[in-house]
């Protein structure tokens, strides 16, 4: 007699959600426009000094807005005093909630000691009410010396690296994922966030209108060489799989290699960082393209940073766990959604605006013994030819700020 047994498997909802792909992609852009940052900051190199002015902006813009979509991810975020007053040291979850404001106070403290003396130099102008409030930002006429923001800035420099040892290590500590439980994967958020952070960086130096040149040069540089790590890291990973050295690598090519559309999906992100590498290189031997497709090449970094976290915490999850076959996921329209991704993004901009609005970052020196000439008439600011003021005062010394 033969005997048929049923098996029902529940099908259980996604648990993390875009707004998850948000904190990865803005977190990871925060610890790595620091390490560029850090040349111009830290060590007082006067050629990375434009580079490191957009890098600071970036920094500090997406260390604000990252906590937000975490906070969102968290489905009921008032919940989040739960993580401080019942900590768990071996969560990586817990680490990171202690780790995430040391950094954003320490990534905040360095802007704040590189831009105050900008800002004292622009409360001293006739600028109307912006005056003011950079008088109350600026917080007095004392001085800090050059070694408090050295150790200011090294003490940030400790919190990125927890930073990106924690989002590594919390996704590829779970287990019951085979896509994720890999040792490949922490070391691929690092080589993307460095993709993105090229490309923010690039994008902002056309947005801000300073348009330096060798920014765009630097920029492109280290795009190229992330591209060429990252590339590595994909061939070693399926390498490891397709030969059985790691088990949980080869169950998970095995769970996706009947699926035309992970297939798809290998093979355009595998395209297009290729392309993206190739380009990088070759817009960075001509100073004309530079200028003209560095920002171009900036977006397509950004997409490529940021499509990599969606399909890894998005697309992962439509993998069935607990039977065979793909769970169907469609971005909805609310604000677990499509309208929660553009408003994150939308705050990121809103953060931006503000910066720009009251912070005189352009004319920074990015040391706290300097002080900044009276800046122009901030009506015209951004009206104004910044790339050739920039490029003058280097020549001059760079008595900014």
């Amino acid at each position: 007699m033969s005997l048929v047994t049923e098996v029902v498997v529940p099908r259980y909802g996604i648990a993390w959600y875009p707004w998850a792909v948000q904190y990865f992609f803005l977190i990871a852009l925060s610890y790595t426009s620091l390490w560029v940052a850090a040349p111009g900051i830290i060590l007082g190199k006067q050629s990375w000094l434009n580079t490191s002015r957009l890098a600071l902006l970036a920094c500090v813009s997406t260390t604000l807005v990252a906590p937000v979509a975490l906070l969102a991810d968290l489905h009921q975020p008032l919940r989040f005093w739960h993580f401080y007053a019942h900590p768990t040291p071996w969560s990586w979850m817990s680490i990171g909630s202690f780790l995430l404001p040391l950094h954003l106070v320490c990534t905040v403290l360095l802007a704040w000691l590189a831009w105050r003396p900008a800002l004292k130099a622009r409360s001293q102008a006739n600028d109307s009410w912006f005056s003011r409030i950079a008088g109350w930002i600026a917080w007095g006429n004392w001085q800090v010396s050059r070694k408090v923001m050295v150790l200011v800035g090294l003490a940030a420099l400790a919190t990125s690296l927890g930073m990106m040892i924690y989002t590594g290590a919390e996704v590829a500590i779970v287990k019951g994922r085979p896509l994720w439980h890999t040792a490949w994967l922490p070391p691929m958020f690092v080589a993307t966030g460095a993709i993105g952070v090229c490309g923010l960086i690039l994008f902002l130096n056309r947005l801000s209108g300073m348009r330096n040149a060798d920014t765009n040069r630097q920029m492109l540089g280290i795009m190229a060489g992330a591209c060429v790590v990252a590339g590595f890291i994909a061939l070693t990973w399926f390498l490891d799989g397709a030969n059985a050295v790691s088990g949980s690598v080869a169950a998970a090519l095995d769970s996706v290699d009947q699926s035309s559309a992970w297939r798809t999906t290998a093979i355009e992100g595998g395209t297009a960082g290729v392309l993206l590498a190739v380009l990088a290189f070759l817009v960075r031997r001509a100073p004309g393209r530079r200028k003209a497709f560095g920002w171009i090449l900036g977006l397509l970094a950004l997409h490529v940073a940021w499509m990599f976290r969606w399909v890894v915490l998005m697309n992962v999850q439509t993998v069935a766990r607990n039977s065979a076959g793909f769970h169907d996921y469609e971005i909805a329209l609310g604000s677990y959604g499509l309208t929660g991704v553009i408003g994150i993004f939308g705050l990121w901009l809103t953060a931006l605006l503000l910066i720009e609005l009251f912070v005189p970052w352009r004319e920074a020196s990015l040391d706290p013994r300097r002080d900044a000439p009276a800046p122009a008439d901030h009506s015209s600011a951004t009206d104004a030819p910044a790339s050739s003021a920039s490029a003058s005062a280097d020549s001059q010394g760079v008595r900014h700020g």
